[in-house]
């Protein structure tokens, strides 16, 4: 009997059937390094001061440079006017008359608006960088997005502030007392570095209303908490009567907040206070803190 040979079974494969070999995509890495991106991580203080000076001089820059359209801030303050007006909430030059009478008062004022807009923020900002560094740059993250949105009122929006309104007696509060960081004279070393027509919308409001948020939610002691609630409606106060603002620039100033929120939580994926309070380097993407 002769020797049978065994031929090896060839598979044959059709080229019309899809093929599944795992092939490796060069774009791969790119959706894991966003998710590396979107992961709260312990902040470098180096670094945070060169991202706020460099922000604010870039946010100083493009704020002053929007164009100086006097009689369009001049008949957009009119048209504002009108709508508080029909409404019946037309109440700015009551109020600014009315506090203007107590000179103690109004000084404060004056002196609250030109410093408290910047100390109480970054004050707010170390106190995150310290106490709460999982969050700091998803919270820091909210104000950015606060401020840049912001720029685009600025821009498209000229408004001339009640102190400056043709035809009304509004007082120059400021400008009569004589406050340091006064942006009300013309002709002023303040006026001349500042966009006098940048009213809507207030960043005090929506800087202040950013800061009272954090202070509620993450501080411990009561009193903290009260103060945090008490902050943006003291600085909508003061934003009325020193006549630097009508009530709705401080609503422009809510929706710029609330867009900001939304971004930091459409980039982490949720609330910027349910993140990890303490990181050592980057956080787990699932890990929780309370």
């Amino acid at each position: 009997m002769g020797a049978t040979s065994i031929s090896p079974k060839v598979e044959r494969v059709d080229p019309a059937d899809p093929v599944t070999e795992d092939i490796e995509d060069p774009a791969a890495p790119a959706p894991r390094r966003l998710s590396t991106l979107r992961v709260p991580k312990r902040p470098r203080l180096w670094f945070e001061l060169l991202l706020i000076a460099v922000s604010y001089g870039v946010y100083s820059a493009i704020r002053n440079a929007a164009p100086t359209r006097v009689d369009k801030a001049q008949e957009n303050a009119r048209w504002i006017w009108d709508v508080q007006d029909a409404l019946g909430l037309a109440f700015e030059r009551t109020v600014n008359h009315a506090i203007e009478g107590v000179t103690w008062l109004i000084v404060t004022m004056n002196y609250y608006y030109a410093t408290l807009h910047f100390v109480v923020t970054i004050a707010v900002l170390v106190w995150l960088f310290r106490c709460h560094p999982g969050r700091y740059g998803a919270i820091r993250m909210v104000l950015f997005a606060t401020t840049g949105v912001a720029l685009l009122g600025y821009y498209f929006y000229p408004l001339a502030p009640p102190r400056l309104m043709e035809g009304m007696d509004f007082i120059d509060t400021a400008s009569v007392h004589n406050t340091w960081g006064s942006l009300s004279a013309e002709g002023s070393a303040m006026a001349s570095v500042s966009n006098q027509y940048a009213a809507m919308p207030s960043m005090h409001i929506g800087w202040s209303l950013w800061c009272g948020i954090t202070i509620c939610v993450l501080a411990a002691p009561l009193w903290l908490k009260a103060l945090g609630v008490l902050y943006p409606v003291v600085t909508l106060l003061v934003i009325v009567a020193t006549a630097n603002h009508f009530w709705l620039d401080a609503v422009g100033g809510v929706l710029c907040v609330a867009f900001g929120f939304a971004v930091a939580r459409l980039w982490y994926g949720r609330s910027c206070f349910r993140l990890p309070r303490h990181v050592d380097g980057p956080a787990l993407a699932g890990s929780r803190d309370s």
